[in-house]
């Protein structure tokens, strides 16, 4: 593959050589095997519960929306605990956890023991462990990218992100119907241990944080992430608007499965392909991220590519039955998520831009928290106002609500925070 850099010169994968190359490489694969094991284990606790511990409607709701919401409040104390420390240790550890939590359900399984009460738990410390990891590993990229690669370290991620949604689903489905319901669970866990030896393969230094106040983690530090962002002209505009566009796309999820699969008869496979195949828009909007901004800026390909993403999922309300209305399902998800996958690691970048090295993890950490409670809220919110008002009007409402959320995107290029010289005098 090759990338574009700033001053739209074509150059190739090897950008600094040596140990960041390799360095970043190894964290990309270690991304990588862990999405892919994600992927394939998509939905996979729903199905358990409903397959194996006949659970309602109710039950899988809830272990959706209490795993993510006290997974997130869990991990808001790590924030401010991971930041003076070493990060890479603290992703290891986070995928060891991953993968020992995620075993004791093909464990128990195994053995006949398998309740609900620990798919919740696991789902809780997966979530916690999963903010953790993803705020440290934030702080790991800032550390071995120059901020010239920052934008295309990025984009393979949203690339990987978008192959991993496309074919994981699809695999993992038939794994389960030839293997049993938590197979897919079991191979989630050992990609996590394949996360952590890539992870301690990346090598090289990485001195200890220092605290810039002595003392033991004060309670104010919890709250630091959230006041850096608020704070910030730059950052504020932004936040307010990725947590509230990302909480109404995922809220209707659901009641897309309803409308879909319920009201409008299609088939479970006709499902699946409607929302797997337009993945393959993640791939060219992740592609076109680099180019873009290099032709046209960053900050007018951000608020560009941050409108044209909700002028999108309106049209869902509109599908019909048949061909017709599976076809506008793939038209309408394709315009998403290619518009998203532009949008996302031009953002990621500026976020790490902006944010100074020694508050990258409390930033993450809050930027994440706030994000799962706000989905968790309004998925609980829309289901609820799907039982008034109808399926298909939920869904239109949020669409019409994500049209006026372009207003709280930044409106003017922030003034850059300038990066902190790397240990040795690596610029």
């Amino acid at each position: 593959m090759s990338g574009v850099t700033e001053s739209g010169v074509v150059e190739s994968d090897v950008v600094g050589g040596g140990s960041w190359d390799r360095g970043f490489r190894w964290l990309w694969a270690a991304y990588a095997v862990s999405t892919f094991g994600t992927r394939l284990a998509f939905d996979a606790f729903p199905l358990i519960a409903v397959l194996v511990l006949d659970a309602g409607p109710a039950r899988v709701a809830a272990l959706a929306s209490a795993g993510l919401a006290v997974g997130a409040v869990v991990a808001v104390p790590l924030g401010p605990w991971v930041e003076f420390r070493r990060k890479r240790p603290v992703m290891v550890a986070m995928d060891l956890v991953r993968c020992a939590v995620l075993l004791s359900v093909p464990l128990a399984y195994a053995f006949g023991r398998l309740g609900f009460v620990q798919l919740l738990v696991v789902s809780v410390v997966v979530a916690a462990a999963d903010i953790t990891f993803r705020a440290a590993a934030g702080s790991c990229l800032k550390a071995l990218v120059r901020p010239p690669d920052l934008l295309r370290a990025n984009g393979r991620f949203e690339s990987t992100t978008w192959t991993a949604a496309m074919l994981g689903p699809p695999v993992g489905g038939a794994a389960v119907g030839l293997f049993g319901p938590v197979v897919t669970v079991a191979v989630d866990a050992v990609s996590y241990l394949l996360s952590a030896l890539g992870i301690r393969a990346i090598g090289g230094g990485e001195p200890s944080p220092r605290r810039t106040q002595a003392g033991r983690l004060r309670a104010g530090d919890l709250l630091d992430g959230w006041r850096y962002v608020l704070a910030s002209p730059g950052l504020r505009p932004l936040f307010l608007n990725t947590v509230l566009v990302n909480g109404l796309i995922m809220a209707t999820a659901p009641l897309l499965a309803v409308l879909m699969l319920g009201d409008l008869g299609f088939a479970p496979w006709q499902y699946s392909l409607a929302f797997a195949v337009p993945c393959a828009g993640g791939l060219l909007g992740s592609r076109l991220a680099g180019w873009l901004v290099a032709r046209f800026g960053e900050h007018r390909v951000l608020v560009t590519s941050g409108v044209v993403r909700v002028c999108w999922p309106l049209g869902l309300a509109f599908v019909g039955p048949g061909t017709p209305g599976l076809v506008l399902v793939m038209a309408v998800e394709f315009g998403l998520i290619t518009s998203v996958a532009v949008y996302n690691p031009v953002y990621a970048t500026r976020r790490l831009e902006l944010t100074p090295a020694d508050l990258v993890v409390r930033t993450l950490s809050a930027w994440t928290v706030s994000g799962k409670l706000v989905t968790a809220a309004l998925t609980a919110l829309w289901g609820l106002l799907a039982a008034v008002t109808g399926t298909r009007t939920a869904v239109a409402l949020a669409g019409a609500l994500l049209l006026t959320t372009p207003l709280l995107l930044p409106r003017r290029e922030p003034v850059p925070t300038p990066a902190p010289a790397k240990p040795g005098g690596e610029a």
